[in-house]
């Protein structure tokens, strides 16, 4: 099991939740990003620089993931690719991506990006909180106590 991150929009605080995560239960934890990403000295930690085109970090995670892995991301497209795949896919704010859900996340996702498109102003995500920060550490212990061998 390894932990991979779709790095670049990825908030500082959570980034340091998942290195102490790594720390904790000798897991690889891998950033992924179009950019050098500043991680601590550790042997649980890496990252890996990519291209900066379009898709290249999740594109470089799907075909680097294996079933059982967990994928922290807010790119629908990536979380859906790899649910596909075998993984978990939580996005920072805390939340599960599952079969179940992934496909409304899609629909949803594409529904306002044809309103974007057609010049409808639409608001952008709240301010990441300390409620996200500790929604995202309780479902990712959650999850690691069930799927931790």
């Amino acid at each position: 099991m390894k932990l991979w991150v779709d790095a670049d929009a990825c908030p500082n605080v959570i980034k340091q939740i998942l290195f102490r995560v790594a720390e904790r239960i000798e897991k690889k934890c891998i950033l992924v990003a179009n950019q050098a990403i500043s991680i601590p000295a550790s042997k649980w930690i890496e990252r890996r620089v990519v291209s900066s085109g379009f898709d290249e970090a999740d594109n470089y995670i799907v075909e680097n993931l294996t079933p059982g892995d967990f994928v922290i991301t807010a790119d629908i497209p990536l979380a859906s690719d790899a649910i596909t795949k075998g993984a978990l896919a939580i996005n920072p704010r805390g939340e599960l991506y599952t079969q179940e859900n992934i496909k409304q996340r899609l629909a949803m996702r594409d529904f306002m990006e044809q309103m974007r498109a057609s010049g409808v102003q639409t608001e952008g995500p709240t301010s990441f909180s300390q409620q996200d920060r500790m929604s995202f550490a309780n479902t990712l212990d959650r999850l690691l106590a069930k799927h931790i061998t």
